[in-house]
């Protein structure tokens, strides 16, 4: 099966290029031909094509027809089915609030995926889709990369903070949430050791440096990557602050992705000192079990082929419609021409503001962003 992958950016290691990159990788081991398309390459394009995964930034004049396109991103899926005519589409939803993760309308896309229930709620808003209609595929790790660790000690003594917007502790700004847990830490005889690519320290092996550590701070796939390999870990980020993962809090935490709908505290010392001392060996043992059982790569991506064979053949029995396919793309392009010059998007149901939820990105952001795609 030849599937195109897209993703708004192959550039540094985050959530849907590396979402893109392992399920490009076991695509390949179990014999398919995936290829990989953003305008914008960097390392995880470097990774890919050292996995011996194709990597395009175009798909012009490409000698490549897809059977089934996986998109990430709006503007790149719908640049890809505007570039292959008659080849269906799976649109994945990974975040439910950036405006990359806008959930396009296309006759040809025939599935969609949400990777958490904030995604799927956004789906069904903005792209009118039934909640019956949308799967939910919550991510996964790969467990042939992430093995287990040694045992926990009974006490925490080291901990990590990974996350690509954690700035260095020492660092003097507002929102330097590193400084909060680097002193609820030390209230509680711990060391804190961060990494990611804000304070310059990323790394490129996060399977390794877990395993030197008993604590880790992280949320979405890093977290579940950390459980995976036994470690504790406090859900935790620039947006706030959750609480330890155990087995009595997992079943409630798994739908949020371990995300940003489960950051619902605002870091301080001392709530994050309180998540600590949750700290148990034998629950983080338990938690270990189930991510790892019930989180798989290899299972994710089995699913995925299943899907991706479903939408083929039930693009085969349908008639072409080139006419619809025009109208939804003018409609999408009026969409796209509405966000650029930074006004509402009639079209669309929109919700109500959250309080705790970022404020719309400016014109200008939104524009600057435009230009790198």
């Amino acid at each position: 099966m030849r599937i195109l992958l897209t993703n708004n950016t192959l550039s540094a290691r985050a959530g849907s290029e590396m979402y893109a990159y392992d399920v490009a990788c076991q695509l390949k081991r179990l014999g398919h031909q995936p290829v990989a398309y953003s305008p914008d390459l960097g390392e995880v394009a470097e990774l890919l094509r050292s996995a011996g995964v194709p990597v395009v930034s175009r798909l012009t004049g490409l000698d490549f027809r897809p059977d089934v396109i996986h998109g990430h991103h709006h503007v790149e899926t719908m640049t890809a089915l505007a570039c292959f005519p008659g080849v269906p589409a799976v649109s994945f939803c990974h975040g439910s609030t950036p405006w990359q993760e806008m959930p396009p309308r296309f006759p040809r896309i025939l599935r969609y995926v949400a990777v958490d229930l904030a995604c799927r709620d956004r789906i069904v808003r903005e792209a009118n889709v039934p909640v019956e209609q949308v799967q939910m595929l919550l991510n996964f790790a790969d467990m042939d990369r992430f093995l287990p660790r040694k045992p926990l000690p009974d006490k925490p003594a080291r901990a990590l903070l990974l996350s690509n917007t954690a700035k260095h502790v020492d660092h003097a700004a507002a929102d330097n949430y590193a400084a909060i847990v680097r002193a609820a830490c030390l209230s509680r005889g711990i060391s804190l050791d961060v990494h990611g690519s804000t304070c310059g320290n990323p790394t490129s092996h996060p399977e390794n440096l877990f395993h030197n550590y008993d604590l880790v701070f992280a949320k979405g796939r890093t977290a579940i990557e950390a459980m995976a390999v036994g470690c504790a870990v406090v859900l935790c980020d620039l947006a706030g602050c959750g609480s330890m993962v155990t087995a009595a809090t997992f079943d409630n935490l798994r739908p949020l992705n371990f995300g940003l709908q489960s950051l619902r505290l605002v870091n301080t010392v001392d709530i994050i000192a309180a998540a600590i001392d949750r700290y148990s060996p034998p629950d983080a043992a338990r938690v270990r079990h189930r991510i790892r059982q019930e989180a798989r790569l290899t299972d994710t991506v089995t699913t995925l082929v299943h899907l991706y064979e479903a939408v083929m053949n039930e693009q085969a029995l349908r008639p072409a419609d080139p006419t619809a396919e025009l109208l939804a793309m003018g409609a999408y392009l009026q969409t796209l021409d509405c966000i650029l010059k930074g006004q509402s998007i009639a079209s669309q149901p929109q919700q109500e503001p959250e309080p705790d939820k970022p404020s719309p990105m400016t014109r200008s952001s939104i524009w600057h962003r435009l230009l790198r795609v």
